[in-house]
Parts: C-alpha cells; structure tokens; sequence
C-alpha cells in the first residue's frame, strides 16, 4: 500500500511531531548506543566534509547532513563524556586544496550552531539571558537573515580599496581566491562613502541564482561539459578555480552580512542591523529580506515567512540565521568551541522515507545492552540505499508503536544507521502483533535484566556472553584505544572463538604461546595470514607495550560514560594510572575527598564518578587490570597540557554572587585564560573568586590560606 504523499495534510501534521521524536532518542540511549554511534557520526561527517567542501560533490543533502551534525551534537550533550578528540563539534569544516596559496584569518571565520525548532530558539533566547543576566523583561533584539546557500568568503580592503579574497576554509585558514572573487560584478572594487575604515574585511556568501543555475548547466550540456547538481556545487566549484577565467564566465552574485578584521570603523555602529545599512552605502549587495525582530514571537513569525517564501526565491536558502542586534553584547558573549554564542542558525527540515519493517533483531553489546534493529525494505534516501535502522531499545518500540511488517517513517542521516522516527499505524494490516522484546539474551541464552529506572535491558553472562567479551576485546584494540595494527574483527572474533585471546592481557602473551615448542597450529599456518603478517602483529603488539599513553589506556578499558575526551581529562587530572586507580578506589567513599575531587573536575558529574566507582569496585576489572600490568605493559604518564594566559595551568572556583558578570562569563574568561575550572575548594585549588554571599566556600579558602580575588580583581587580569 502507498503511503500518503509528501505534500499531503497527513505530512505536514506530523513533520514537527516526526522531528521532535527523533531527538527525543537521544534522551533514551544508553552509553554504549551512544558512544558506538558517535564514532559512525563523526567518520560519516569527516567523510562528507571532504565531498563537500574540497570536492564539491557532496553526495547527501544539507538536511540529511544537519541532521547527522545536530545528532551528534545532541549525542554530546547527553553523553559529555564520551565526546570524541576529532570531533567536528570543535572545529569548522574545511580546508585549504591544493593549488591555491593559504590566506590566514586574522578574525576566525567561525560556523553557526543550528536550531531546528522553535522551542530550540526560545533555549537560544534564554542562554543569551542567562549570559548576560538579564531578566525576561529585558529587550533582547535579533536581526534575522536568511542564510544562502552557498559559499563563504572573506574581501579585505585596505583604504576602500579591494586587495585581498579567501575562502573560510577550516575557520582559521582559508584559500586566496582574490583574482576569482574580483570578476563578480556584485563585489565592489572600491567602497563609496566618506572617512573609510584604513583596513576592512568583509564577509558573506557567494552562491548562483536558480536561473542562471539552469542556463549555465545547459551550455555545460551542450558543450559536453560537466552538470552541475545543485546551484551550490556550481558557485562552490566556479569560484574555486585555479584559472580565475573560468570563474569569469560563471553567472555568480553574492550577499555580504558580516565584518571580520576592521580598523577605523566607525564606532558609532552600536546594532548589526545598523551594519547591514552601512554595507549599503559600501556598496555591497545585502538581502532584501533581512529584519530587525524586537523579540522570539517576531523570530520564528520570520522563520514562517521566510519558509513560506523558500520555494518562489531565485537563490536557494536553507535556514535563518539569527543575529543578537547589539555589537556590544556580541562582543560580551564571545563564542564557544567553533560557534559564537550570539548567532544561530534555524535551519529548516530534513527530508524523510517511507519503508516496510521486515524483521526486529537483537544485537549484542560489548557491555551487554540488548539493541533492537530494523531490517527494513530496501529504500533509497539521498541517493542511498539504506536497509537497516537503530530502534534504540523497547521502551522506544512501545512508545513509537513499532510492528515487524508496519510502514514507517526513516530518517537517514549520513552513513550512519537510520533512524525510524515514526510508525505509520493508520496503513498497519489488522492481524500485526505487537513486537515482544526478549527476556533472554540471544546470542548464550543467559537472562536478559532490566535495572529500575534504566531504558537498556542487559545479558547477565557477562565475561561468559561471547558477545559482549569479543566487543570489549575490539573496543579493547581499536583506532582510539591501543590502535593495534594488523588485529581486525574478523580476527579477534576467530581468536576468541578458538580460545587463543579472551582478555586483554592474553593479546601481549600472544606471541609467546604461539612460539612454544608444544603449539602445532602456529598463526602463519592459517589462511590470510603469513609470516609478514604474524611478525606485523607481534611488532605493532610489542610497541604498545612498551608504552601506551595514559588517555589511551583509560578509553581502551571500557568504563561506561567515558569517551575520549573524559579519558583525556582523567589522565591530565591524575597523571598516572597508579594516582588514577588509587583515587578511584578511595572515591568509593563519598564523603572523603576523593570523591570530592572526582566531581570537583569540570565534565564529571555524579552518575560518571558512580561508573567509574563501579569498574574500580568489580574484581573481574582489577583483575584483569593486573594481568594486564603483569605482561609487562608501560602505561605512561600524561603530560600537562600546555598552556597560555594569565591564569595557565591553574585551578580556579568562584562562590558566590558576582556583580558585573554572570556566573558563564567569568567562567569563559577564566578558561580563555588558560585556567581549569572546578567547584569544589580543596588544598590544590589556586585561587577563589569570591562574589556576594560566598558562605562555607570562602570560610574553606580561608582555612587553607588559599588566594582569595575580589570580582574586580579577577577582571583586571589581562586578557587573551
């Protein structure tokens, strides 16, 4: 049976209830789900980064790839800790291609992040608030702009005159495209008006009107040439080349929005909708359909419009970007990780499927979850065909109301698994019986539990499930861990099943058990492997031996809740895993302070130090720990990070209320700084900013003779 059409009212009734189900998975995942599918998340995006940015041949939509970026953005706030070192959350897309020479930004070019409802942007409201501690009374304006699709760029000008172009590149270093840039008609050469600033960098997008888009590809056709697929790709790859003719010929415009590099602006530019008048008088093209919103309402009433107006544009948009209206609360909110925290983008839906469920199986976990997963009716989304899709686990099933044999909705995101976001019940046949999540694990039969207030049901084989002992060993072994050349899954499955590696530490004995007298099948003697490949192993084998750094051995372990990055702060904090494990095992205690110092550091919470209590607390883990430690494995020490700034490496808390800045302002600057933040004072604290009605916080810093700043001291510190 076909399903309702795209444009019909079944459609358009639930897209917003489709989207908000499909963040609200987010909430019901568990660490293992979560951390298992950051790592697909962040390798699809690096992959359609390069398609996207260096080729200009992505192979998804900008939807489908917000949502695989606002999943994982969602994933990271859920799951802090387990947030990976190469994730693309902390840094901008692009880079610099061969041919072109490299253009530093002197302002970093920095992205947006994205919103995709209106309760998202009324959150957007209420954090600039908070920043800025100002009340739901307060005034707080927004310019609203639609956000082009297209190409950044950066034109710099000296004494009113054009000197320099770049691409926006990875944020900081961008690709000189000043002869390209300078055949668009759009671009001024020389800015008009009185008292020009004596350096000037403009930026905006360059993209290629509809028409001109379906002109070009049909000389492109009638010469044999290359067809563009979107107007994207064609401005993207028309300014992007090495022979600036060839962009001469190309149909480009361009819209200017922003200022990065100034000297000798005129400072009575006090709003970016004042901004946006004086790139008028400039002479550069800003959109028509930029406003000034006073408040949220006239926002997302702006969002309506624009998104009702989307398909009549000539130039294709796919969002609204919005802008806090005064510079001097831009300047005061700075920005966060790749993104300034003054501006978002509301971008608009991503597109979704209809498919059959053919079957729900059970997958199996490295620490036991039981995963329920689709097997869906062939379907292509994007250009993709995509036959499996993430149920998440059975409250998820019974809540969605998901049937083997219903007609769903999917969500592609990337390379990633789908996500089936909703049941089409109304088409569902009368005799489909609700799914029946087993009670039993399915790969050794041991019973599958469901602790109170948990989402994930689990095997209790644990070290006896041969599911979950040979997903530790490939978590164990894997790029981000001890990164062990040359030992696939493959491998370490036929390993396990044949009793030759069923711990760690069996991997690091490896060698010698296949080298005793008494062994008759050696690896060389098995297919796909050879005496170079065995000596590959136990080489690669011996390295991490020798030494593995003390980041890497924390994220190989396993620990629920502990991703990358918390590996990475435990092992700065602690320094050596001998500090690291005895401070885990006195955090046992939570009154002592260890346990203090444990939840003092920034990024662990209760629930995180109550895992890692808990690995510490099992003998199953320490035993394997000192076996490990007995085949002669070096954990080494991890470095201090190094840093700059007037507070680098030094531990800071503040109590109490301060006057002129909010509580995420003096954090921020603390940081920038180069200070580590904590919320606990003890003897290795460093100094105590103390605010109004500090309480038993300053009465400790004073016990311990700690320093002790005012509010004014601290923002006399210079800045970075």
């Amino acid at each position: 049976m076909a399903g309702p059409p795209r444009t019909s009212p079944f459609f358009r009734k639930n897209q917003a209830e489709v989207w908000r189900s499909a963040m609200a998975d987010v909430a019901l995942m568990t660490a293992e789900e979560a951390d298992a599918e950051m790592v697909r998340l962040v390798q699809a995006l690096a992959h359609h980064d390069r398609l996207y940015y260096e080729k200009n041949a992505p192979e998804i939509s900008d939807g489908e790839y917000d949502v695989l970026r606002q999943r994982l953005l969602d994933l990271e706030v859920r799951f802090p800790g387990l947030k990976r070192l190469d994730s693309p959350s902390d840094r901008v897309s692009g880079t610099v291609a061969d041919g072109f020479a490299s253009v530093r930004h002197v302002v970093p070019m920095l992205s947006l992040a994205n919103a995709f409802s209106d309760d998202e942007v009324r959150e957007f409201d209420a954090r600039i608030r908070r920043f800025l501690g100002l009340g739901d009374d307060d005034t707080v304006a927004y310019v609203a702009e639609p956000k082009i699709d297209g190409l950044s760029f950066s034109a710099r000008y000296e004494n009113g005159r054009y000197v320099r172009g770049a691409t926006r590149g990875d944020g900081t270093t961008g690709e000189d495209i000043t002869a390209n840039l300078a055949t668009l008609a759009d671009l001024p050469q020389t800015l008009r008006g009185d008292h020009l600033p004596s350096v000037l960098e403009i930026r905006g997008e360059v993209f290629m009107r509809k028409g001109d888009f379906r002109a070009l590809n049909e000389r492109q056709a009638a010469a044999g040439a290359k067809i563009f697929a979107n107007p994207r790709n064609a401005a993207a790859g028309s300014l992007r080349q090495l022979n600036p003719a060839i962009t001469a010929e190309r149909p480009l415009s361009l819209y200017a929005y922003a200022a990065g590099e100034a000297e000798g602006l005129d400072t009575g530019l006090l709003t970016q909708n004042a901004f946006l008048e004086q790139l008028r008088v400039w002479g550069f093209p800003v959109h028509p359909l930029a406003c000034l919103c006073p408040d949220v309402p006239a926002l997302l009433a702006a969002t309506a419009a624009l998104a009702h107006q989307r398909a009549d544009l000539d130039h294709d948009i796919d969002g609204v970007v919005f802008k806090v209206d005064r510079l001097d609360w831009q300047q005061r909110l700075g920005t966060v990780s790749r993104a300034p925290r003054w501006g978002i983008a509301r971008k608009f839906p991503a597109e979704e499927v209809e498919t059959r469920i053919n079957k729900i199986v059970i997958q199996v976990g490295r620490t036991g979850t039981l995963t329920p997963v689709a097997e869906l009716e062939p379907v292509t989304v994007g250009g993709v065909v995509v036959s499996r899709a993430t149920l998440h686990n059975e409250d998820e099933i019974r809540r969605k109301d998901i049937r083997e044999g219903d007609r769903v909705l999917v969500r592609r995101a990337g390379d990633v698994i789908p996500q089936v976001v909703a049941s089409l019940a109304h088409e569902r046949p009368a005799d489909l019986a609700p799914f029946v999540f087993p009670e039993t694990c399915p790969v050794c039969g041991a019973h599958a539990v469901r602790p109170e207030g948990e989402v994930a049901r689990r095997c209790t084989g644990g070290l006896t499930c041969p599911a979950q002992a040979v997903e530790r060993l490939k978590h164990f072994v894997s790029r981000n861990a001890l990164d062990i050349e040359g030992l696939g899954e493959r491998s370490l499955e036929e390993f396990y099943q044949e009793g030759l590696v069923r711990a760690p530490a069996d991997l690091f004995t490896l060698e010698e058990r296949d080298r005793a007298p008494t062994n008759l099948k050696r690896l060389q003697a098995r297919e796909g492997w050879g005496p170079k490949s065995v000596a590959n192993l136990f080489d690669a084998l011996n390295q991490r031996r020798a030494g593995v750094p003390l980041e890497r051995f924390i994220f190989a372990l396993g620990i629920p809740q502990v991703g990358q990055a918390t590996a990475r702060l435990l092992a700065q904090h602690y320094t050596t895993l001998e500090r690291w494990r005895a401070a885990m095992i006195e955090a046992a205690d939570e009154t002592g302070p260890a346990h203090a110092g444990l939840i003092g550091i920034e990024g662990v919470g209760p629930a995180l130090a109550r895992d890692l209590v808990a690995f510490f607390a099992e003998p199953h883990n320490t035993e394997a720990l000192d076996a490990l430690l007995a085949t002669g494995l070096v954990v080494t020490p991890a470095a201090a990070p190094v840093q700059s700034g007037a507070l680098a490496g030094k531990t800071i808390v503040f109590t109490g209320t301060l006057a002129t800045l909010t509580r995420a302002e003096a954090k921020a600057k603390a940081l920038a700084l180069g200070a580590k933040v904590t919320s606990t004072v003890s003897a290795k604290t460093d100094y105590v900013v103390v605010g109004a009605d500090a309480g038993s916080k300053e009465t400790k810093a004073r016990d311990l003779g700690l320093t002790l700043l005012s509010e004014e001291d601290f923002k006399a510190l210079p800045s970075p």
